[in-house]
């Protein structure tokens, strides 16, 4: 009796394990080394990180963008989780616990080149890029009543340059120096939020923002008075791509975007990017790629900034090379990859 039992218990055990093998839970090393989490139907599982919580937008666009991949693919688990935004994300890739992230192109430019917040890193070289996404333009807003036109008419103004120590102030110095008037101005350092306040109030003449546009802070302030932009223009762009900030690339704000702008305005942007690990499957990527580009109404339910993705666009400004995956989505569509993006 007691062998039948032995017998009975090694035939279960057995069972157990063809079960498991059979199985297509746990984790699989790519060709490259890299290690993916994959779900018992034998998905991959993708963690994309976003940005800071539900108000952002990078976690409102990333998180649909995730919703849609569980609806179309199937070989992709993707979750979308939040995060420290751009300098955190390009961490994460870095070190494999992201296999995907949305960032601004500056910030991978920095990390690429290990400059900056990415001195301690050091450069992150396995960022790949399924391209860029849309726009983060630089918004110089002053009230439509003001006699300020151009840049050098900030001279001798308050400025509301962006919360000390921010990304916004950074830009908002490089403009205006490449622009000669950095020494001319009397900056302000406040949040959005207070720079709203100050311009409606009348105590500050201009403030600086780095957002998609229509931005609903700077739509908040139109509704209480007109506003408009104040263009960057070609010469000033220039001198900033010639003093080694080659992320920012030439955009146009259309007028009526805000009450009072009657005018389309030039200006410079940083450019949102898809991001992802260089050693992710180049069918899983071709995938996310394809889901991508096919899916901008859904993405645009999170966020209408979504309709500003162009895949006749998905280079502009790009700082990293893109992954094979996404060159053999591009070259199917009949669009030419340029080789200075190619790995």
């Amino acid at each position: 009796m007691r062998k039948w039992t032995a017998i009975g218990l090694m035939f279960v055990l057995f069972l157990a394990v063809v079960a498991a093998g059979c199985t297509t839970g746990g984790e699989e090393t790519t060709a490259q080394g890299l290690t993916l989490e994959k779900t018992d139907d034998g998905k991959y599982v993708l963690t994309i990180y976003t940005g800071s919580g539900p108000g952002s937008v990078y976690f409102a666009l990333g998180s649909m963008y995730a919703k849609v991949i569980n609806k179309k693919s199937d070989m992709i688990y993707a979750k979308a989780v939040t995060s420290g935004a751009s300098v955190a994300n390009c961490l994460a890739v870095g070190k494999g616990e992201a296999q995907a992230a949305i960032a601004q192109n500056d910030v991978t430019y920095y990390a690429w080149n290990g400059l900056y917040q990415f001195e301690k890193s050091g450069p992150i070289k396995d960022l790949r890029a399924i391209g860029t996404l849309y726009p983060e333009p630089v918004q110089i807003v002053v009230r439509a009543d003001s006699d300020i036109k151009t840049l050098d008419d900030l001279a001798g103004k308050k400025v509301v340059v962006g919360a000390a120590g921010s990304g916004v102030a950074a830009t908002a110095e490089r403009v205006l120096k490449a622009a000669g008037v950095w020494d001319k101005i009397e900056p302000i350092y406040q949040t959005f939020e207070e720079a709203a306040q100050s311009l409606v109030l009348g105590q500050v003449d201009a403030e600086f923002t780095v957002i998609a546009y229509p931005a609903p802070a700077i739509n908040q302030i139109a509704v209480k008075v007109p506003v408009r932009l104040i263009p960057v223009p070609d010469d000033v762009i220039q001198k900033l791509h010639d003093q080694g900030y080659p992320f920012y690339v030439k955009v146009t704000i259309p007028a009526g975007t805000y009450n009072g702008m009657d005018t389309d305005v030039q200006t410079i942007a940083v450019k949102s990017t898809l991001v992802v690990h260089k050693d992710l499957p180049d069918d899983l990527v071709y995938e996310m790629t394809k889901i991508l580009y096919t899916s901008i109404d859904d993405l645009a339910t999170a966020h209408q900034v979504a309709k500003q993705i162009d895949i006749n666009h998905a280079f502009d400004g790009l700082m990293v090379p893109l992954h094979p995956g996404a060159i053999k989505y591009y070259e199917e569509q009949g669009i030419t990859v340029p080789e200075d993006v190619k790995p």
